[in-house]
């Protein structure tokens, strides 16, 4: 299983000026330091520094499953994060694990708000189920998508 951040073609598009998926500019602010993860790089934004809030939909195409929300990015070129290890960014006490078939729909049964250092054990799983291909993790708040976790 891995941790798999938005891909860096998309992301250098948003850093760019490219528009989000709403067809919007990204909008510009500034870092408090506290809970803007940046769904790239996987890790928190530092206080002082530059990010863009834009609509992100982590799905190829539009259909009735491809949730579309909003998303903190860094406003300069970050490096990808992701891997095996929970990433910085699930730094809040449980989220949303959502499984989804090759078809990109939401595989029934698979979603549930999740402690965070279940995750892992979540995830495995739901990929046990032949029919889930990945998961995402998403705010147990907010809905907010984080990260996409690929089977192993």
């Amino acid at each position: 299983m891995r941790f798999v951040p938005i891909p860096t073609p998309i992301v250098r598009q948003y850093q760019a000026g490219g528009l989000d998926d709403y067809g919007l500019l990204p909008e510009r602010a500034v870092s408090d330091g506290d809970g803007n993860p940046c769904r790239h790089c996987l890790a928190m934004i530092p206080a002082g520094a530059g990010m863009l809030i834009l609509a992100h939909r982590p799905f190829p195409a539009l259909q009735p499953y491809a949730e579309t929300g909003p998303i903190f990015l860094c406003a300069e070129a970050c490096e990808a994060g992701g891997g095996d290890d929970v990433p910085e960014i699930l730094a809040s006490p449980d989220y949303i694990l959502r499984g989804y078939g090759a078809d990109d729909r939401i595989v029934y049964g698979t979603g549930a708000v999740v402690p965070t250092g279940q995750l892992v054990a979540e995830a495995t799983a739901r990929f046990a189920d032949p029919r889930v291909v990945y998961a995402h993790v998403r705010s147990a708040r907010n809905n907010c998508f984080q990260v996409r976790i690929d089977k192993g």
